[in-house]
């Protein structure tokens, strides 16, 4: 899979004119949880199709656990990869087996071999990419299905490829899903569209893995304060009672 180019006019929040495809995603609003499935399933997707280029480097493989996971199978998940640590008792750095509290193994040593394998492209990382952009869940839904041929008459430049939902209508990744693409474990069907909506939700989860406890939080401050305003309100009223 080819890389997309995080351009300034993405970064900023520039659209094409072409209305995104909004999704009921199970995250949003006050209330809103992720859906646990469909974040295993996105990681599945994540795994398989798209770790070769992008890594997820602010989040550790023990972060799995928020999502269903096990400690057995993250040990299982980790231990197929391998990072380098070090220095040993000689000084000498070593490679070994990614523990759960490691973070995720890029797919590249360095920034240079990442762009001699992407001509000349760095691949960016994902662990916040639903961030970077402005109503990112259905920006990043949109764009992975936004793939199209280009329209006639269109100057279209040397080794890009037509997305009507990108800035510019041309991005440098090639479209990376299609239907089975994967074999989902829990015998979900993978059309494009599944698959482009379960990797969405697991990179939203990456962005915020921390968001139902912060929504549990503010839901319970809310109940607290109108308890306590309730409260305040009958004291009030008792206090002052008896005067005109």
């Amino acid at each position: 899979m080819k890389v997309m180019i995080l351009s300034p006019a993405l970064i900023s929040g520039a659209t094409s004119d072409v209305k995104l495809m909004e999704q009921k995603w199970p995250f949003k609003g006050i209330f809103g949880r992720f859906d646990e499935s469909s974040l295993q399933r996105g990681f599945q997707v994540y795994r398989e199709v798209c770790a070769a280029c992008h890594g997820i480097r602010h989040i550790s493989y023990r972060d799995l656990k928020g999502i269903g996971y096990t400690n057995d199978e993250i040990k299982v998940i980790a231990g197929d990869y391998e990072v380098v640590d070090g220095p040993n008792d000689e000084g000498e750095m070593f490679d070994r087996e990614a523990l759960p509290s490691d973070k995720f193994v890029g797919p590249y040593e360095n920034d240079k071999i990442a762009r001699l394998a992407n001509n000349g492209a760095y691949p960016p990382d994902l662990s916040l990419i639903v961030k970077a952009r402005a109503n990112g869940a259905d920006y990043l839904y949109s764009l992975l299905n936004g793939y199209k041929d280009y329209p006639e008459n269109f100057e279209a430049s040397e080794g890009m490829y037509y997305n009507e939902f990108y800035p510019g209508y041309q991005i440098a990744m090639p479209s990376p899903l299609m239907d089975d693409i994967v074999e989902y474990s829990d015998g979900t069907e993978a059309t494009q569209e599944q698959v482009a909506k379960d990797v969405t939700s697991f990179l939203a989860w990456t962005a915020e893995p921390e968001l139902e406890e912060r929504k549990s939080l503010g839901v319970k401050t809310l109940f607290f304060l109108i308890l306590l305003t309730i409260m305040l309100l009958g004291v009030k009223r008792k206090i002052w009672k008896d005067v005109e």
